[in-house]
């Protein structure tokens, strides 16, 4: 597991954001982060309405603001996204509230 700082700077999805990564040194990389171990309601489809609003959810959590990723071993996920759990500075778990809070169900990789 790896933990870096970063800035959120776009929301896809619930559970599907781009982040500039900060990897130390004065390095950094855009890179997009599937949200690890949760599903959350599709753009499109028939899930297309609750997915927007978890979308806005989350975008009113993290947009535009400095968090923590853990990452798992650099694991990629299908898509080529890094797998990544979401700290803000507060200390809240992202992807474990959006399940507490019934936006997302676990999702096992």
């Amino acid at each position: 597991m790896y933990t870096y700082k970063a800035k959120i700077i776009a929301v896809y999805e619930g559970d599907t954001v781009t982040a500039v990564v900060d990897l130390g040194f004065l390095h950094s990389q855009e890179m997009k982060l599937r949200l690890y171990g949760i599903d959350t309601p599709e753009m499109r489809g028939a899930e297309k309405e609750e997915g927007r609003k978890v979308r806005d959810i989350v975008r009113s959590m993290i947009l535009d603001k400095e968090v923590t990723i853990r990452s798992y071993k650099d694991k990629q996920g299908k898509y080529g996204r890094y797998l990544a759990n979401i700290i803000l500075d507060d200390g809240l778990e992202l992807n474990q509230w959006l399940v507490d809070n019934g936006h997302a169900k676990p999702y096992l990789l």
